[in-house]
């Protein structure tokens, strides 16, 4: 985190970091929470866009905490952040890349700067334990430096081809990537910086402009990017920041004849919307989308169980269970099970539950009432069908009183028919089952709809096995640092199979960029 030290922040790393952060974290929450309560405007065309609607982004952990107020943009603020990005795009698409190259590095490096800062803001607004916040801010920063080196290590995506063989006639032939034009990129709660910062570098670096719509839930952080982005000198109108409902705002957005790409990550049934809604225009526009996971652990017979029990429950409780790539299904063979879920209750049982800025906290509160709420169905669904093995219940005494608290919940012995083991929940709800060999796990594993990730614990041999046999698209093996989760740019790319994306291809990882760019062939000929 600083020149004199090697340390780098990552999901990896981030459970044994240098005392400096904790000493740097403390220090920037206590400056951001002295100035909470203000009125942030949108970003429209370089200039502060305020609404006549304002809606209040409040702490989970303590709803009664006000963090600011941002604007409820309507349908004409939607058509003018698309008008200003549009305009701006006719020069930013001619700028040379290595010049945007540059400025968003320099956005990259102002992300660094403000890792502390923004780092209080996420785990304020989100609910994400210190270290998760902060993990989130240094990958939005790499994630930007990952675009750059792409570009960089490409050559601006500027190929000469094959020359034509013509007798009196100089033919060549270059293949060129070129931007598409307005980009818009809808980012999710839980990853507020990541989320919203990849995506909308991908999109500037290779020249597209940009509006980003944060969740309504999380505008603060996107916020703060977006102020990384102008005072590194991004031109106006290159990037624009807008807020509000996803029905009225979000749809004029995905509607817009002049939207010409579009970036979204969230749920299915959302995802599979804007898809839907964004191929009724006069030709098919890139549509990127990653619509959550439902992932599965499998743990071998061989496997080194103390590993796993870290790498489940870590993947399984980390940011609450609500990430897309939370393992949310565990399959465990016959002759380890009980073993297993003896030292998996434990550990479950350990985690420390509260004000997700305390240094010794592990788990935070769930971000809203909607999923308190949906916590709470599941629990009692499970509850009659299962056996609930931790958990299932929400906390409402003393400091968790003011917050949307709920407990990590394991279940064993629910019947393999139903429908929870199907569904993504997005709370911190895992299910178990044991099963007579691998085989039968790795059907399991691989019978749901989505695709996303995966992690395996077991002998070199089965690993193997599992690698070529398991359907998703980011898959860990005897990793106790996550058995399902903590992808970063330039190590693990991020993105997945069947319902959990749309393009097959990883954020962060070299197939990345050329999605947000069309190739054009020229052919020049000259008589000799």
């Amino acid at each position: 985190m600083t020149a004199e030290s090697p340390f780098k922040l990552t999901y990896a790393t981030m459970f044994n970091p240098p005392e400096e952060l904790h000493t740097r974290f403390e220090e920037a929450l206590a400056k951001v929470k002295a100035g909470l309560g203000k009125e942030y405007g949108m970003i429209i065309d370089g200039k502060e866009r305020f609404a006549d609607e304002k809606f209040v982004d409040r702490n989970p952990a303590n709803t009664d905490e006000f963090l600011g107020i941002f604007q409820k943009g309507t349908v004409q603020d939607a058509h003018d952040a698309v008008a200003a990005a549009k305009k701006a795009f006719t020069k930013w698409s001619r700028t040379p890349w290595q010049e945007r190259v540059a400025l968003i590095r320099k956005a990259a490096d102002l992300i660094d700067q403000r890792i502390f800062e923004i780092g209080a803001a996420v785990a304020l607004e989100v609910g994400k334990n210190r270290m998760e916040a902060l993990g989130d801010v240094a990958e939005t920063a790499d994630l930007f430096r990952y675009a750059c080196d792409s570009m960089e290590k490409n050559n601006g995506f500027i190929v000469e081809m094959g020359r034509d063989p013509l007798t009196g006639f100089q033919s060549t032939n270059f293949s060129i990537l070129r931007p598409y034009g307005v980009w818009l990129v809808i980012s999710p709660f839980n990853f507020p910086a990541a989320l919203t910062g990849g995506p909308s570098a991908a999109a500037l670096v290779t020249g597209n402009t940009l509006i980003m719509k944060p969740a309504t839930d999380t505008p603060w952080t996107a916020r703060l990017l977006a102020e990384c982005l102008r005072d590194a000198g991004i031109p106006d109108g290159v990037f624009n920041y807008v807020t509000g409902p996803g029905s009225t705002l979000g749809q004029a957005l995905i509607d817009h004849p002049d939207i010409a790409g579009v970036t979204f990550t969230g749920s299915y049934d959302v995802g599979m919307k804007i898809y839907r809604d964004f191929a009724q225009s006069r030709w098919v526009r890139p549509t990127i989308l990653e619509l959550g996971g439902k992932n599965p652990a499998i743990v071998s017979r061989h496997a080194n169980l103390e590993d796993a029990a870290v790498g489940i429950v870590r993947s399984a409780f980390g940011l609450q269970g609500q990430k897309c790539s939370a393992c949310s299904r565990v399959f465990i063979e016959e002759p380890v099970y009980d073993e297993l879920v003896e030292r998996l209750v434990a550990l479950t049982n350990k985690l420390t539950i509260g004000d997700p800025t305390a240094r010794n906290v592990y788990m935070g509160p769930v971000i809203n009432a909607s999923s308190y709420r949906d916590y709470q169905n599941f629990a009692e669904e499970l509850h009659q069908s299962g056996r609930v093995l931790t958990g299932g219940k929400i906390l409402t005494e003393g400091e968790y009183a003011k917050g949307y608290f709920v407990t990590p919940t394991l279940v064993a012995d629910l019947p393999a028919d139903h429908r929870l083991w199907q569904v993504e929940m997005f709370v911190p709800i895992t299910t178990i089952a044991k099963v007579s060999n691998l085989e039968e796990a790795m059907t399991r594993a691989n019978e749901v709809m989505y695709g996303l990730t995966a992690g395996f614990y077991g002998s070199p041999e089965e690993v193997e096995w599992f690698f070529d046999r398991i359907e998703a698209g980011v898959t860990y093996a005897n990793r106790p640092q996550g058995a399902t989760t903590g992808a970063w740019p330039g190590f693990q790319p991020f993105g997945g199979w069947k319902a959990s994306g749309a393009s097959g291809k990883n954020a962060g990882g070299v197939y990345y960029l050329p999605l947000y760019m069309h190739e054009q062939i020229r052919t020049l000929v000259k008589r000799l």
